[in-house]
């Protein structure tokens, strides 16, 4: 037997919680929050590893309104951020909302009883809206490597660090020298007996400007909050500056790359390391990482680096790509996430009851990252690039929390039974992100990136000012939307209409 809900959403991180609170705010309370984690939280939730926090800073990093004048710095730890959440929670009214520990294996769409049909952990529920809040820093990464399954020591992921294994005094291999393992490495390399980290491509590291906020600061931001929205403002202004050369004029990059050129320089004088540690392509073609704490990491007596990938796994040792043998006692993979691929599309299923990872055929595409022809009354957020590389994700999860709020607004007023993206609209809106894509340092950068798809397409970064995306997403626009009342026959279905004509 199966349970109801209006609205089903999947997901407890900054997205679950933005929309369930845009929905009680409009005094809509038939909705419920899943979560497979055992506590709400999200990617903060499951994020634990050593030196884990944002590189984003703490004001913008955060719901703008629901400002927290406590921040201990300038950039946020995990457990400050995980605490913020879980408040969050309380004050606006959503922990009888959430049901954690609950697994969603599928969801399928029903066109003769206008339902979202889902299968979980804990049971069958329908719902009319379905959506998708997991992000995409979900799923870990791990590289198919030869052995893997015959290795006798530790292997764990960064996101899901085990803090009962003690690290002290054992040989450690590091994979990855991507955000997470430029945080933990620093953090765990004087606890190793020994360190090999492993990098198949340097990145561009800059400076960080990461301090401590002072007591009276704070105060000030509790007792003056206008202070606090000053800061956030300055940091928001800061960071979409970075835009012009991401987006607009990739040479423009090259101020900053002399900039990381010369942390490089400064903190590591061995010219051979610098070398092995100097990127061979454009800043920010890949994520750039503000840390002061990596190049000094890696000359540590007892850090090795390797610049070169792992591409052996045995009993008690890893083989690099030159075939040098080193044994060691726990791989720590800090490879990163499923990002370009949304693992969710694997368990969601349309109106012609084929799945959304099918239809994307390995580059998925939505309209403004949120709707998808097909796929009546189903949202999702942070989706199809609608993610950022320069600045605070929180900022366009906001804007797409009013979105998918507008949109079952429509459904109510109108009285209608599913609300689907005209295709035309959906095509339209990624022929223009595809040519602003062609012109960004992210096409013309010269590297492999997550960002980018199983066909080689940037199907994960937003290419254009933010304030431009929230215009598009919070104004709602009725033309770029098909509602409808009762099933209707395939040739009714709007994707099929948009193509005809």
């Amino acid at each position: 037997m199966s349970q109801h809900v209006r609205v089903l959403i999947v997901g407890s991180g900054f997205s679950g919680i933005a929309l369930g609170r845009a929905l009680r705010e409009s005094r809509f309370t038939d909705f419920l929050i899943v979560e497979r984690a055992p506590g709400a939280g999200g990617v903060w939730h499951l994020n634990t590893y050593p030196g884990c926090r944002c590189d984003v800073p703490s004001h913008l990093y955060s719901f703008s309104f629901a400002p927290n004048p406590d921040w201990s710095s300038t950039y946020s730890p995990q457990p400050e951020i995980h605490a913020y959440l879980d408040r969050c929670l309380d004050r606006f009214g959503l922990r009888p909302h959430v049901r954690t520990g609950v697994e969603v294996e599928g969801a399928r769409w029903d066109e003769a009883d206008q339902l979202w049909h889902v299968t979980t952990s804990a049971g069958r529920w329908t719902a009319q809206v379905l959506v998708s809040a997991v992000g995409p820093l979900t799923e870990p990464r791990l590289p198919d490597l030869p052995g893997i399954d015959r290795f006798r020591g530790k292997i764990m992921h960064s996101a899901r660090w085990d803090h009962d294994h003690d690290l002290s005094g054992e040989r450690v291999a590091s994979i990855g020298t991507g955000a997470s393992a430029i945080q933990y490495v620093p953090e765990i390399a004087d606890r190793v007996g020994s360190l090999y980290v492993f990098q198949r491509s340097a990145p561009w590291i800059t400076p960080h400007d990461m301090r401590t906020i002072t007591a009276a600061e704070r105060e000030r931001f509790r007792t003056r909050p206008r202070y606090q929205r000053t800061e956030r403002a300055k940091a928001y202004v800061t960071k979409e500056l970075l835009v012009l050369g991401f987006a607009k004029q990739p040479k423009l990059m090259r101020v900053i790359e002399r900039l990381a050129r010369t942390h490089l320089e400064r903190q590591v004088a061995d010219p051979s390391l610098r070398r092995a540690l100097t990127p061979d392509f454009a800043l920010g073609c890949k994520r750039v990482v503000p840390s002061n704490a990596w190049y000094p990491a890696l000359q540590k007596p007892n850090v090795e680096l390797v610049p070169r990938a792992l591409s052996e796994v045995r009993e008690r040792s890893v083989i690099d790509a030159a075939g040098v043998e080193r044994e060691v006692d726990t791989i720590v993979f800090g490879t990163g996430f499923r990002v370009s691929d949304i693992p969710f599309a694997d368990r969601v299923r349309g109106r012609d009851d084929e799945l959304l990872s099918t239809v994307w055929a390995g580059s998925p595409r939505a309209y403004l990252g949120v709707s998808m022809p097909g796929f009546p009354n189903f949202f999702m957020f942070l989706g199809p690039n609608s993610g950022l590389g320069h600045s605070s994700m929180v900022y366009m999860i906001e804007a797409q929390a009013q979105h998918v709020k507008n949109a079952i607004r429509a459904l109510d007023v109108s009285g209608s039974t599913s609300i689907e993206v005209d295709k035309r609209a959906h095509d339209t809106y990624n022929a223009v992100l595809d040519r602003k894509l062609a012109k960004s340092v992210w096409e013309l950068g010269g590297c492999r990136t997550f960002y980018q798809d199983a066909n080689g397409r940037n199907a994960t970064i937003y290419p254009d000012w933010t304030f431009v995306y929230r215009r598009q997403a919070v104004r709602w626009k009725p033309k770029a939307y098909h509602l409808a009342t009762g099933p209707l026959a395939s040739d009714q279905h709007p994707a099929a209409t948009a193509d005809a004509s």
